[in-house]
């Protein structure tokens, strides 16, 4: 996994789910929001970090016994335990929140290993829990089963489908309060700089247009005025 510089984070958290939308579709890139997905805590920090990956497939009742905890490479649990520092575990539950894909113990677990979010398209169970933790977290709605009931987690860091978006290991996983969005690795830097002076200019016509002036011409910025008006802007504000 190539490592997200800290000036790149750093632009990331400053910048939305929205804003990153919009540049990725500038170059032809239209699936990469993880439908579907919700925040569990209204208030949890913005979450960025680089993909590391689980892959459920459906269970087979016969392997997805209580006993196979006992083993130390059980894919779930060797997630938990290898999903580095600063990065985001996604897992692939196949949109199917009828059975947990992890609970508060292993999402505390990630969150004291410094692992920057969670993000499942299935469900959390303890989800109240996991809400008050702190930690970035995303799935479609509460689940109390274990996952074992309908879920057989069968390996780790590899390409996967998560809400419909493609997710390779390594791709800049951007969470906000509108949902999680994918950024290719090789574009990481790129897109946090272009949304990075992105957001710098919408906060400029926000508050224009809370002055009350009009969006023809401002938004996007057709009338050369528009653009002296921001320079003098981001001079009087350090943008």
């Amino acid at each position: 996994m190539t490592k997200l510089a800290e000036a790149t984070r750093n632009k990331l958290k400053s910048v939305s789910t929205a804003t990153v939308a919009t540049a990725l579709f500038k170059r032809g890139l239209r699936i990469q929001m993880i439908q579907d997905v919700h925040p569990l805590s209204a208030d949890q920090p913005t979450m960025v970090g680089e993909a590391f990956t689980l892959r459920y497939m459906p269970a087979r009742e016969d392997l997805n016994t209580i006993e196979v905890f006992k083993d130390r490479s059980h894919p779930q649990r060797k997630a938990v335990e290898d999903c580095p520092a600063g990065s985001v575990l996604v897992m692939d539950s196949r949109k199917d929140a009828r059975a947990a894909s992890a609970g508060a113990i292993l999402v505390t677990r990630l969150m004291k290993r410094g692992v920057a979010g969670v993000v499942t398209d299935g469900g959390f169970r303890d989800s109240a829990e996991i809400a008050k933790l702190g930690i970035p977290a995303y799935h479609h709605r509460p689940s109390a089963p274990t996952n074992l009931t309908l879920h057989h987690a069968i390996e780790i860091n590899v390409p996967i489908g998560c809400g419909d978006a493609p997710v390779f290991p390594g791709d800049v996983i951007l969470g906000d309060s509108d949902g999680v969005i994918v950024i290719p690795a090789h574009l990481a830097e790129e897109i946090a700089n272009e949304t990075f002076e992105m957001t710098a200019f919408e906060d400029f016509v926000t508050e224009e247009v809370n002055k009350g002036r009009g969006i023809f011409g401002l938004y996007p910025a057709t009338d050369p005025q528009t653009l002296t008006d921001f320079a003098a802007w981001r001079k009087a504000n350090g943008r």
